[in-house]
């Protein structure tokens, strides 16, 4: 939103540090974003084990292209895998194949090398914030928008996860920025810079970038952009400034080579599972029982996009004022159209909206640097919610490590307590030092609270990660084992043992023992009467190793998985 549009009071004499020293270059700015991002992202990247369904399924599809060397196939075991493009998987193969050349030990199945992408692409997000920023807000106020972007908790999430929508909002961030500077462009309201070239390069590049990662989701976001522009414009021809003749033909250029690959090989077998399938069973139901009502974004949004969030209803009132402006009508066009779209699929995840906050927090960054949030009383107490929700987190933080009796916890202590004292000044001194500071307080509490919870509670929690217990164990034997699995077949199993991994039933089990040699049987606690009815009948002989208790929190219930090896006693 341009400078003059909104009424700016003198600024408090009291001025955050951190702002004042990111603000004197774009080089201190992109350090701070840099450093924040990390602080954020980085605790429990990696001590976490594969997360299911998702991350792990995501990793398992880009380990099998590594072992077998075919990297146009997308497939889990034997199953096809066609729901996203392959970008993701190419982005984790590099990864995971430069430690393969740098030959760290057990390269394959570290998770954290297949997050390595998401790392990137959230840390990238946030620096695309700023840059998008820049077009619509005073340099003060972009490193605000990129410090939202970065204490955002969904986005803490999805940095921390191996799969596309963190790479994801780096091209969509990367395409809308360039997309607004050419927009703003023709209102002369942004000096054009540099080669004409640039702006359309760096816009269908990331328009290509986000098809492969996520086929046509970004195309939504920009189509659904300019044809609200081009209404209330009446015109549309800033369009011609992003050379859409070289452009589509670059972005097929960079896009259709796997197209083209995965058809020769499946014929239609990818569209019609990704579009036919999912992205139909998305919209018309809510798939994989995800299904909620219009209005749930909104409701989840407030904690989301927690801490920023909570001055959104304060800057309501300046951006709703000003929403004619260039500015503040395209990131509008960029956020409510689509947003409105999301809340009427059916299928509804947190992570679908997380392209849409980049827009959120510009438009609020604008309002703050340029003090007219709302002074509207009722609208000011809702500040108190960045205390509230940081008290319930921190509450939660120590239930669960009293709950699982870990002595670990102790450790987050510290963390949760200047949490706790950051928001609560956040929320008491509002009024007194103002809203930036006041943000990057609860932005600060935010991060000490996704340490706790990253870095030292989720790590920490053995019975999360069943899985990882397995796979300790296997790693102990003296041989290399052929596995079957009755019972407990999470992915998160399968990337960690083995892509040849049998999916079997109790009976199963024991036949599979019975075949002799390095044999190692998992059989979760509902299939034991049926493997111990067929191991009698067979006179199979195997040992008992560790009975391994979790929580399957991919179904909501706890597990008790027994492991059996071929040969021994009974």
């Amino acid at each position: 939103m341009a400078t003059d549009s909104i009424h700016k009071p003198a600024r408090a004499p009291w001025l955050p540090a951190v702002v004042d020293f990111a603000t004197d270059s774009h080089a201190r700015a992109v350090a701070v974003l840099i450093v924040v991002a990390l602080l954020a992202f980085l605790p429990g990247f990696f001590q976490i084990g594969p997360v299911d369904r998702d991350e792990a399924r995501f990793a398992q599809a880009t380990k099998q292209m590594i072992e077998t060397g075919d990297y146009v196939d997308i497939r889990f075991q034997d199953e096809t895998r066609y729901k996203k493009p392959i970008g993701i998987y190419w982005l984790q193969a590099a990864a995971v194949k430069i430690a393969r050349l740098a030959r760290l030990t057990h390269a394959d199945t570290a998770i954290w090398l297949y997050r390595i992408p998401s790392l990137l692409g959230a840390i990238g997000g946030v620096l695309m914030t700023y840059w998008a920023a820049l077009a619509f807000v005073s340099r003060r106020a972009a490193v605000l928008a990129g410090i939202m972007m970065a204490a955002c908790i969904l986005l803490g999430v999805e940095a921390r996860l191996a799969k596309t929508d963190a790479a994801l909002l780096l091209a969509c961030v990367a395409a809308m920025g360039a997309l607004g500077r050419v927009y703003l462009e023709a209102f002369s309201e942004f000096a054009p810079r540099g080669s004409p070239w640039a702006l359309p390069a760096i816009f269908w590049t990331a328009i290509a970038g986000g098809i492969l990662l996520k086929g046509p989701l970004i195309l939504m976001f920009v189509a659904l952009t300019i044809i609200v522009l081009a209404i209330l414009d009446r015109s549309a021809g800033w369009l011609w400034r992003l050379k859409p003749l070289a452009g589509i033909g670059w972005m097929l250029l960079l896009v259709l080579p796997w197209f083209i690959a995965i058809v020769a090989r499946h014929g239609g077998g990818f569209f019609e599972e990704s579009i036919g399938h999912d992205l139909a069973a998305k919209i018309g139901s809510g798939q994989e029982t995800h299904g909620a009502p219009p209005g749930t974004y909104f409701v989840l949004f407030w904690v989301t996009f927690f801490p920023g969030s909570i001055l959104a209803g304060l800057a309501t009132p300046a951006i709703v004022q000003s929403w004619r402006e260039p500015a503040t009508k395209f990131l509008l066009a960029w956020l409510i159209p689509s947003w409105i779209v999301f809340e009427l699929v059916m299928t509804k995840l947190p992570h679908y909206v997380l392209p849409l906050y980049p827009a959120v927090a510009i438009l609020i960054a604008g309002v703050v640097d340029h003090d007219a949030l709302s002074r509207r009383l009722w609208l000011q107490r809702g500040t108190v919610w960045w205390f509230l929700i940081t008290l319930a987190l921190a509450a939660l933080i120590v239930i669960a490590n009293l709950y699982f009796e870990q002595q670990a916890g102790l450790r987050t202590w510290p963390f949760l307590a200047v949490a706790v004292i950051l928001a609560f000044g956040a929320w008491w001194l509002y009024q007194l030092d103002g809203a930036e500071a006041s943000l990057l307080r609860a932005a600060g509490a935010a991060i000490l609270i996704s340490i706790a919870v990253f870095g030292f509670t989720f790590p920490r929690l053995p019975t999360l990660f069943p899985s990882n217990a397995i796979a300790r164990y296997l790693r102990g034997l003296d041989c290399t084992p052929d596995i079957a699995a009755a019972g407990y077949q999470e992915p998160s199993l399968i990337f960690l043992a083995g892509t040849d991994t049998v999916d079997t039933d109790g009976a199963g089990a024991a036949v599979f023992l019975n075949g002799g040699g390095c044999r190692v049987a998992i059989v979760e606690r509902s299939e034991l009467r049926a493997f111990g009815q067929r191991a009698d009948a067979i006179g199979l002989r195997y040992s008992r190793g560790p009975t391994i208790d979790g929580i399957d929190y991919s179904i909501g219930r706890r597990v008790s998985v027994a492991i059996f090896r071929a040969g021994g006693a009974q």
